[in-house]
């Protein structure tokens, strides 16, 4: 498996468990369990964008 296909599988994996969050973020009954849950989802979200731009040559990580 070369880098690039294990990013992209790293990337699949972030996104697939930022759906589950947000899923679950929908679901909880409790209004900070359902915050914490929603801001977790966007931040693997947003993690997920970041390493997808990185791995297409589109930014560079920070030093």
């Amino acid at each position: 498996m070369t880098p690039m296909d294990q990013s992209q599988r790293h990337v699949r994996q972030l996104r697939a468990q930022a759906d589950k969050l947000a899923a679950d973020a929908e679901r909880a009954a409790n209004a900070s369990e359902r915050s914490r849950l929603q801001e977790r989802a966007e931040q693997l979200e947003s993690d997920s964008d970041q390493e997808s731009m990185m791995a297409a040559g589109d930014i560079y990580p920070a030093q």
